[in-house]
């Protein structure tokens, strides 16, 4: 009987030891991390200073600019207004040509006075009805690039005190008043 009191006194002073020691360990001083699998303990450093990295960005928007503008309808040297006068000075010309000249020179009087003749009809409608007339008003529209420059935060240089020294990094915002740090300990062989 003294035996058993013994082990089951033995059993629940082992438990008690357990709980005690299991609660000590859960009390803060030590904490596991997702990242404590790389190895080392995390502690806070005071941060001293922060400057803002900066630079240029060139932004390039597109701008549709539009304008009124008079179109004109051209009348080309073969325009189909100007077809029944060179017609008519090509036959008068020809005709006439046909009166010059014996032989085979009539032929080539013939073909030069059509010829003359159908240039002299052509221009003479042009002088008449104008070269160039406008035919209404057109927006016309172009799309542009317009540059600017714009200042943006590329990230921060942190300087923060850990341990009586001073250390600099680049983080990608502002950490504030403390910084998280990794503190790891490797021992020397000698």
């Amino acid at each position: 009987m003294l035996r058993k009191l013994w082990i089951s006194g033995l059993a629940v002073g082992l438990a008690a030891a357990s709980a005690g020691a299991l609660a000590d360990h859960n009390r803060g001083d030590y904490r596991y991390d997702e990242d404590s699998r790389y190895g080392g303990d995390y502690d806070y450093a005071r941060v001293v200073n922060v400057e803002a990295v900066r630079r240029q960005v060139r932004i390039s928007e597109p701008v549709r600019e539009c304008w009124d503008e008079v179109a004109y309808e051209s009348d080309g040297p073969f325009s189909s207004r100007h077809a029944g006068s060179t017609l008519l000075g090509g036959l008068i010309g020809g005709a006439i040509g046909n009166q010059i000249g014996r032989g085979d020179g009539r032929q080539v009087a013939r073909a030069a006075g059509a010829i003359i003749g159908g240039a002299i009809g052509h221009n003479a409608s042009r002088q008449r009805q104008g070269y160039y007339r406008p035919e209404r008003l057109v927006e016309r529209c172009e799309v542009r690039y317009r540059d600017s420059w714009e200042e943006r935060i590329d990230g921060y240089r942190v300087t923060y005190e850990y341990g009586g020294r001073e250390y600099t990094t680049r983080m990608p915002y502002d950490p504030g008043d403390r910084v998280r740090i990794r503190v790891d300990v490797t021992p020397i062989r000698s």
